[in-house]
C-alpha cells in the first residue's frame, strides 16, 4: 500500500451494451446447444451481440460517456485513457486511439493493454499508480469488448462461442486528497499476476507473426485457427485456484477480512466458478453479485460492468468495502481491494 498523500477514488461508472439481446434459445438455432445445457454448465442466459456496423470503440465512447458524467466532469478534465481490449478495432493502432478521437480529447496519453479477462483490474492497478504519482488528476478505465463478430457459430464452436457477449464499462478514477486511510472511499491493493507457460491454453493462434511466413493463410483459415480455442478444464482449475488465492493476499495486504467486505465483484466467466470460489473462501453467495447471466462473458468490461449495474441496483453504496478478482487468458489473474 502506498504512503502517497494522494488517493484514488472511482468517482464515475458507466456501462454500455448493444440493444440486440440472444437468448440460448436463439443459440439453438444457431448450433447444436440447449438452453438446458449452456445453463447448467456457465449460468449464461442471454448475452448482448453488436449489429454489423458497430465497433468495440462505440460501445467504449458510450460507457465513457456516461462514467464521464457520473463523475460530474466534463470530458476535458480526462488527463489519460486506459483501455483494456482483446477485441480491438483494428490490427493497430489501439482502440484507445480511436476512442480519444471519438471523445475529442486530442494530446492526452492513451494506453491499451492485452490482459484479456484481467484487462480492467489491471487497467485500475496502472491508473492507480499514475494517480499517486501526482502525474494525473482524473484517469478514464476502459473495458470493453465486441466477441460476437470473431466466434465460430458453427458445431465446431459452440463450446467457445455460447460463453461470450458483447460490451462496455468505465470508471473515471480521480485524484483525492488522503485523510483518513480507513474510511476514505479510494483503491486500497491491487495485485497483478500471470503465468506465460498456459498461455496456449486459451487463445487465438492466427494471425500471428509467430506462425511462419504467412500471418494468416487459407490453410489456418480452414482450420479454425482465428477462432478463439480453450482447454475448458484446465482454464476452470486455475480460475478458482487463482482468483481464491490473489482474494486472500489482496485482503490480508489490506488488513481486512472476508467478512469486513461488503461485496464482491468478480469477473463473469463462468457461474460455476464464481460459486466454487465463494465455496473454496466460505464466502456469502448473496454478497457476490454476479451478471453473468444477463451478458456472457464480456471479458474485460465484466468487472465495470456488473460494477455499474450493482450501483443502479442499490447493491453498492457509498463508503462500502470492494473486493475484485479476476482470471483470463494469458495466463493472468489480478485481485483488488477498494472502498466505493
Amino acid at each position: 500500500m502506498s504512503n502517497t498523500k494522494y488517493r484514488s477514488e472511482i468517482t464515475g461508472v458507466g456501462s454500455f451494451v448493444p440493444p440486440k439481446v440472444y437468448t440460448n434459445f436463439d443459440l439453438e438455432k444457431m448450433m447444436e446447444t440447449t438452453n438446458d445445457w449452456i445453463v447448467q454448465r456457465t449460468g449464461i442466459e442471454q448475452r448482448h451481440w453488436v449489429d454489423d456496423n458497430v465497433s468495440n470503440s462505440d460501445l467504449a465512447f458510450e460507457a465513457s460517456v456516461r462514467a464521464i458524467k457520473n463523475a460530474g466532469l466534463e470530458r476535458s478534465d480526462i488527463d489519460m485513457i486506459i483501455f483494456a481490449t482483446l477485441s480491438p478495432d483494428h490490427e493497430f493502432p489501439g482502440t484507445g486511439c480511436f476512442l480519444q478521437a471519438k471523445l475529442e480529447l486530442p494530446e492526452i496519453a492513451v494506453l491499451d493493454i492485452r490482459q484479456q479477462c484481467t484487462g480492467f483490474l489491471y487497467g485500475l492497478s496502472i491508473a492507480d499508480k499514475f494517480i499517486q504519482s501526482g502525474s494525473n488528476k482524473n484517469i478514464l478505465v476502459v473495458g470493453s469488448e465486441v466477441h460476437s463478430k470473431g466466434l465460430d457459430k458453427t458445431p465446431n464452436g459452440r463450446n467457445v462461442a455460447v460463453l461470450f457477449g458483447d460490451g462496455a464499462g468505465a470508471v473515471v478514477v480521480s485524484r483525492k486528497e488522503l485523510v483518513n486511510p480507513a474510511t476514505d472511499s479510494r483503491i486500497i491493493t491491487t495485485h497483478l499476476h500471470a503465468d506465460g507457460s498456459f498461455a496456449k491454453e486459451l487463445w487465438i493462434p492466427a494471425p500471428g507473426t509467430a506462425l511462419g511466413a504467412d500471418r494468416i493463410n487459407n490453410e489456418m483459415i480452414a482450420e479454425g485457427m482465428h477462432y478463439p480455442q480453450m482447454n475448458g478444464k484446465t482454464v476452470f482449475v486455475h480460475a478458482t485456484k487463482r482468483m481464491a488465492e490473489c482474494l486472500v493476499s489482496a485482503c490480508k495486504e489490506a488488513n481486512v477480512t472476508f467478512t469486513d467486505v461488503d461485496l464482491f465483484l468478480f469477473h463473469q466467466a463462468n457461474l460455476r466458478i464464481n460459486s466454487k470460489v465463494a465455496e473454496m473462501l466460505s464466502i456469502p453467495e448473496e454478497k457476490i453479485f454476479n451478471t453473468i447471466q444477463n451478458y456472457g462473458n464480456t471479458t474485460a468490461a465484466t468487472i465495470p460492468l456488473g460494477m455499474d449495474d450493482a450501483i443502479k441496483a442499490g447493491v453498492l453504496k457509498k463508503g462500502m468495502l470492494v473486493a475484485s478478482a479476476a482470471f483470463g487468458s494469458g495466463f493472468t489473474w489480478a485481485s483488488a481491494v477498494w472502498r466505493y
